[in-house]
């Protein structure tokens, strides 16, 4: 069935089929009872996990970056995802980058974006939020505005921080998207270890306003070099984090030389991805030593592929990509199998 429905969505353009699922996905979360909608769609149980402090009730969750905006929630759940992360989204509106901006590799089912956080600002996501009947984990991912600089970046991380705290089961913090200008320098040094401390203060600080403590994972990028996730692992286990998301999307192209597409500027994702953030989950692995949980998110495309991720160290699966390409009976597969 789905390979009719892909048929007609890859007949658009990306951005245009992207946004036409979210519609339908809005539409599908409005069914009056999402529990016979689960059953007609024979959404499998999966196992419950415990990680960061969270009953996960199954360890298969959707990536950040394909509900920007919190639309589509309700929908996405009755896929059967165990956990949900919504966002990339910042303080304000912005429209993000000019299109096009979105390319299919079909041939190596691979995507490339530079979408550039493009959303509807953290105020519009949370009322989306509030109205979701989702009975899963919900994450929201958050970032910083284009036009902030990236010496001014921790005020919109902290604005974002105080919005979404009450309503976020966590809160994973961007900064390893290559389609926003120098986002990725906050992953190095003294400016990523004043980031985190100012992030953990604020945490500790609402953990006592809302009376509940809201773990906050930080998405790492799979183009560092070994140096640079050494360096990472030590900031993060130092600032007492409480998840690593590994990883975001590439902007290397020796996995996808000479196939259609290949040139185009952004974030590489899907399966030229696999093996790229499943290397930096294993070598993180070795360095946090299961101080830090991490979430493997990065071309699982198949039972095979998130299995080998959980082998490396990750401890939670998220895919986005893998669902474009197979569909949700992916997400079916998954649930059932991975454990």
């Amino acid at each position: 069935m789905y390979s009719i429905i892909r048929k007609a969505l890859f007949s658009l353009e990306p951005e245009t089929a992207h946004n036409l699922t979210i519609q339908l996905l809005k539409t599908a979360g409005k069914f009056p009872c999402h529990s016979v909608l689960n059953k007609l769609l024979h959404v499998p149980q999966g196992s419950p996990k415990k990680v960061m402090g969270i009953q996960f009730p199954n360890p298969i969750g959707l990536a950040a970056g394909a509900d920007k905006n919190g639309d589509a929630i309700d929908g996405f759940a009755t896929l059967g995802f165990g956990f949900i992360e919504v966002g990339t989204v910042t303080p304000l509106a912005q429209e993000g980058n000019p299109k096009p901006r979105q390319f299919r590799l079909t041939e190596v089912d691979g995507i490339i974006n530079r979408n550039g956080f493009n959303n509807y600002g953290i105020d519009y996501l949370i009322e989306n939020v509030k109205k979701a009947k989702f009975q899963g984990v919900l994450g929201i991912n958050i970032g910083k505005n284009t036009k902030t600089s990236v010496e001014q970046g921790k005020a919109d991380y902290l604005f974002c921080l105080n919005k979404a705290y009450a309503y976020a089961d966590y809160i994973a913090i961007n900064i390893s998207s290559p389609n926003s200008p120098g986002l990725r320098q906050l992953q190095y040094g003294d400016a990523l270890d004043d980031l985190l401390q100012g992030i953990k203060e604020r945490q500790k600080i609402l953990a006592d306003q809302h009376n509940k403590y809201v773990p906050i994972a930080v998405k790492i990028a799979p183009d560092l070099t070994e140096a640079e996730l050494v360096q990472i692992a030590d900031t993060l286990q130092r600032h007492k984090m409480d998840g690593v998301i590994a990883t975001n999307t590439t902007i290397s192209r020796e996995t996808v030389q000479g196939i259609a597409n290949a040139e185009q500027t952004g974030g590489l994702s899907g399966k030229p991805l696999q093996q790229k953030s499943t290397q930096i989950i294993a070598r993180l692995h070795q360095e946090l030593k299961g101080q830090i949980p991490i979430i493997g998110s990065g071309g699982v495309d198949s039972v095979q592929a998130a299995q080998e991720k959980l082998h490396a160290g990750a401890e939670l699966i998220q895919l986005y990509s893998g669902m474009i390409y197979h569909g949700p009976q992916l997400i079916k597969q998954l649930v059932e199998q991975i454990k």
